[in-house]
């Protein structure tokens, strides 16, 4: 087994505020880094800001994050809270802002610090502390040592570090209940890529098994009531929400399969949103490790309670309808991206760059 997560993670009702000493411990004058909407009407902000004010720590808020948020960003908002003095960084949001959030805080310590010297890990000073504060459910940032920034090529990558671990981690499910649908399917899709992927990693042990297993029970009814339409009372808002926080568990012991690494390509360059993306290649994956590896993928089911189609369905069930058109020359250049690509070799199945090809010309062509 491998297992290690030093942040302190804080759920429930309230919990920012019922723990703020955890938050004032950390300095006398923050950044907190949000985006210019979903934290506002989250209410996850003004949770914050009145803890901030209640415990007396100045902060000031950089609203610049977007989705798939680049580097360059960061980098000015690091160097922001630099200049400000800024002891410590607070996320707010979904994927993009916590990630951000973990590079703000490299960039904060390390302002002089460039692109290449980030990807490279060549930080003289360690981050500064980091708050996150989750407002989706789906991508487990909060209890993660990753961070998925796009480069100043407009390319997707991941860094992985047991420096980005945040200080201090909360999940109050109620600031997820005014995502938007298309936000809870696809944060929530994303759930399930990262629990399957998980179990189906070359990395996985029994630890990570146990959460990603869990994740999927504890995703598949709110997801097939928002698919099939519904709205989630409070109570599937907290087991969606509890089902992100386990994926993330499991990834960060594992990390990602195939799935995620392809999917970065159909975000950069077709608009799909992260969760849909990764998604979208699941199935080629659970044909891929069942045929080579029947019954690992059994067991697999057998735990979640279910089966391949079913399984299946309801990942399709969760997808938007995407026109997405690739001629064989896109494929083609886009290949070695994917040669020797960690992703790719932590699934379990060998996947080669054919493979691939096979799948996105069955799909796209």
């Amino acid at each position: 087994m491998n297992y290690f997560m030093p942040t302190r993670l804080f759920t429930g009702g309230d919990c920012i505020a019922g723990h703020s000493d955890a938050i004032a411990a950390l300095g006398e004058r923050c950044l907190v880094v949000t985006d210019k909407v979903a934290a506002k009407a989250s209410g996850a902000l003004a949770d914050v800001e009145r803890v901030l004010e209640d415990r007396g720590v100045a902060y000031s808020i950089w609203d610049g994050v977007t989705e798939n948020p680049p580097v360059a960003g960061c980098l000015e908002a690091g160097r922001i809270a630099a200049r400000e003095g800024a002891q410590f960084v607070i996320g707010i949001g979904g994927g993009s802002s916590l990630d951000a959030a973990k590079a703000i805080a490299v960039f904060t310590a390390n302002p002089s610090l460039d692109e290449a010297g980030f990807y490279g890990m060549s930080w003289e000073n360690d981050p500064v502390p980091i708050v996150l504060v989750g407002t989706t459910a789906g991508t487990g940032s909060e209890v993660t040592k990753v961070s998925v920034l796009t480069d100043g090529a407009e390319r997707k990558h991941s860094i992985h570090d047991d420096r980005l671990y945040a200080t201090v981690a909360f999940g109050d499910s109620k600031h997820t209940h005014t995502c938007p649908r298309s936000v809870t399917l696809s944060c929530g899709v994303d759930v399930l890529a990262h629990a399957t992927e998980s179990y189906f990693s070359h990395k996985a042990d029994e630890v990570s098994r146990a959460f990603a297993v869990r994740a999927i029970r504890l995703a598949w009814a709110p997801l097939e009531a928002v698919a099939a339409g519904d709205e989630l009372d409070a109570a599937a808002r907290q087991q969606l929400y509890e089902a992100s926080i386990l994926g993330g568990l499991a990834i960060n012991t594992t990390g990602t399969c195939f799935p995620h690494n392809v999917g970065y390509y159909l975000t950069e360059n077709y608009g799909v949103p992260h969760g849909f993306a990764s998604a979208i290649f699941l199935p080629a994956m659970l044909e891929r490790v069942g045929a080579e590896d029947d019954a690992y993928a059994k067991a697999f089911y057998e735990e979640i309670g279910s089966d391949e189609a079913s399984l299946v369905g309801l990942i399709r069930s969760c997808l938007p309808r995407y026109d997405i058109r690739m001629t064989k020359e896109q494929i083609s250049v886009a290949l070695p991206r994917w040669q020797n690509n960690g992703s790719v070799k932590n699934t379990r199945a060998n996947v080669t760059t054919e493979d691939i090809r096979h799948i996105l010309v069955s799909m796209f062509m």
